[in-house]
């Protein structure tokens, strides 16, 4: 009787050995599942986040490739007017006005190249020389101006009266080619202005800019 007693505890031992066996592998199972679940949801996320990144950088080179498309071109003959005129006085000047007739904003670089009747040489710059070049630029926008400034103050740069003048626009640097020429007869324009030993500004955004730079503004 006692030993078929202690048969029957061995096997319910093992019974109960073989359950709770049975009951952490199910745990050891379920806890490695959800590991994986929550290393595929984290790489999931990381892939997207990756994505969204590249997306956004897709996006920035776009945006500069559009910057680059609308640089300002350069001003070219057939989007201006160039006029002068003279003022008298203790502060006597020139003046060349520009006028952008296009409907687009255009560049122009550092100064105009004025030949004045037909001269070889252009006048002087007053800031800079066609071999060191400043880098000035104005943006004109569409129908607007810029200008420029010769200063004839004195009797040598004031000079004797002009038939005509020949204008040419610089490029980028001293070495690019120049757009015009563009001729204005004074004659037929009914004006007199008196140029001599004189030099001519850089282009400005406005006429009192011009005047200060070269010395007859208020």
């Amino acid at each position: 009787m006692t030993a078929h007693r202690s048969r029957s505890r061995s096997a319910a031992y093992a019974a109960l050995a073989l359950g709770l066996a049975g009951s952490l592998a199910l745990t050891g199972c379920n806890s490695h599942s959800s590991k994986s679940k929550k290393s595929k949801k984290s790489f999931s996320s990381s892939s997207k986040s990756t994505k969204r990144r590249f997306a956004g950088g897709g996006a920035a080179g776009t945006g500069a490739g559009a910057t680059a498309s609308r640089r300002v071109p350069d001003c070219y003959p057939s989007t201006y007017k160039v006029t002068f005129s003279q003022q008298t006085g203790p502060k006597s000047h020139v003046a060349v006005k520009f006028k952008n007739t296009g409907s687009r904003d255009c560049t122009l670089h550092n100064a105009p190249l004025l030949r004045f009747d037909k001269a070889k040489d252009p006048l002087p710059l007053l800031q800079g020389t066609p071999g060191h070049l400043d880098g000035t630029r104005v943006t004109v926008p569409a129908h607007g101006y810029a200008y420029a400034v010769v200063p004839t103050r004195t009797p040598a740069t004031k000079g004797t009266a002009r038939k005509s003048v020949t204008v040419d626009f610089m490029g980028v640097s001293a070495n690019s080619a120049t757009h015009g020429p563009v001729t204005v007869d004074f004659a037929e324009k009914r004006l007199r202005l008196s140029v001599g030993k004189s030099k001519v500004t850089n282009w400005s955004s406005s006429l009192h800019g011009a005047q200060l730079a070269g010395g007859v503004g208020n």
